[in-house]
């Protein structure tokens, strides 16, 4: 189990880089997807870009639940059903706040084996992907964010996105 340091987003501008895509599935890549579930769960976190542990390059993990979704080049291809909840960030600790984002979306992608997929998630598992795709492009939550979350920001909260919603995720080979 190889942990990375989670970058703070207030200590670095690189968060604001937008992430290159991953033309070859390598060792190294492969090395950078374990590392960053290990880091991931080690935080207790459901999501983690590449970015996020200093990589600028097109690489997503979110586990909600329903086991680890490794995404590389992530697209979203559909999203519906907007609504607000409260999310955080591993790189924004201890601060909490309301975003609208897709109740139901729709990624494309490729796994480890460089095979493309479709996932088809909701709720929670929505969250996530948005959340974490938005830091491929180099976007942070705060800047969607509508209202703090003053509820939350206590610091207890571990992830990206609420707790308390209901997550659904199907996969396809795409």
């Amino acid at each position: 189990m190889a942990l990375r340091r989670i970058l703070d987003a207030s200590k670095t501008d690189l968060l604001r880089k937008r992430s290159r895509p991953i033309t070859d599935i390598d060792r190294r890549i492969l090395q950078l997807l374990d590392d960053m579930a290990d880091t991931m769960h080690s935080v207790d976190g459901c999501g983690l870009a590449a970015p996020q542990v200093g990589v600028l390059r097109r690489a997503i993990v979110v586990d909600v639940g329903d086991g680890l979704i490794e995404l590389i080049n992530p697209e979203l291809v559909e999203a519906s059903d907007e609504r607000e909840d409260s999310e955080g960030c591993l790189s924004i600790p201890d601060m909490r706040g309301f975003v609208v984002r897709p109740h139901k979306v729709t990624v494309r992608g490729l796994n480890r084996k460089g095979e493309p997929v479709e996932i088809k998630a909701e709720e929670l598992a929505a969250v996530a992907l948005c959340h974490e795709i938005d830091h491929l492009d180099g976007v942070l939550y705060t800047d969607k964010m509508t209202r703090i979350d003053d509820s939350k920001n206590d610091g207890d909260e571990g992830g990206e996105g609420g707790e308390d919603d209901v997550d659904s995720v199907e996969f396809e080979r795409a």
